[in-house]
């Protein structure tokens, strides 16, 4: 069930003996920028080709509760331009996402997200319905620094910076590897790619 603002949420976490789990997406394009051990004035070129050559779109939940080890539960979709395929996560692949933080850690789930345009709309609501292990929150308007998955794609980004990928799937190799990394000290991954319609 929807229950609206974050701020209402008193509770329910404790009340259900849930997760809480955040949830954020991101885009690379490609790899970032970063500080380099080059000479003053004389920056490394490193050439990545960019245009027309697709995208990485990732969705992530950071689970968190009492006792136990914060988790991170992930899945990426790879664009590769070609007519047909799929752009992004939708809501389907958004329920999906949340399927296997149910199954993962185990147990009920309260969600808080951000007010993006498939997390509101009627389809998600009707998701969300069907899922009685699942409260949802809402994040206050242009509150970044209030979501902790935000921070797991910084930290993402900062690691692959410099990096030069020959194409989308070596970034995408790049991406999975990087956040199974995250396993070996706090979180859990899960990062294989949904299936296209």
């Amino acid at each position: 069930m929807d229950q609206g603002d974050v701020a209402a949420g008193g509770k329910t976490v404790r009340d259900r003996d849930a997760w809480l789990c955040f949830v954020d997406e991101g885009q690379l394009l490609r790899p970032p920028k970063a500080c380099t051990w080059s000479r003053r004035g004389r920056p490394p070129l490193v050439r990545v080709r960019a245009a027309g050559s697709g995208r990485i779109s990732m969705a992530g939940l950071v689970c968190r509760k009492s006792h136990q080890r914060t988790r991170l539960v992930f899945r990426m979709l790879v664009h590769h331009g070609r007519k047909g395929e799929k752009k992004g996560f939708r809501e389907k692949d958004s329920a999906s996402l949340l399927d296997a933080a149910h199954q993962q850690p185990g147990g009920n789930i309260v969600l808080i997200w951000d007010n993006y345009s498939h997390h509101v709309d009627a389809t998600m609501r009707e998701l969300i319905g069907k899922r009685p292990w699942l409260t949802v929150f809402r994040f206050p308007t242009y509150t970044p620094d209030l979501n902790p998955a935000e921070g797991t794609w910084a930290h993402l980004k900062k690691s692959l910076g410099n990096l030069a990928p020959c194409g989308i799937d070596d970034l995408a190799g790049l991406v999975r590897t990087r956040l199974n990394g995250c396993s070996t000290d706090r979180t859990y991954s899960t990062g294989s790619s949904p299936r296209p319609d």
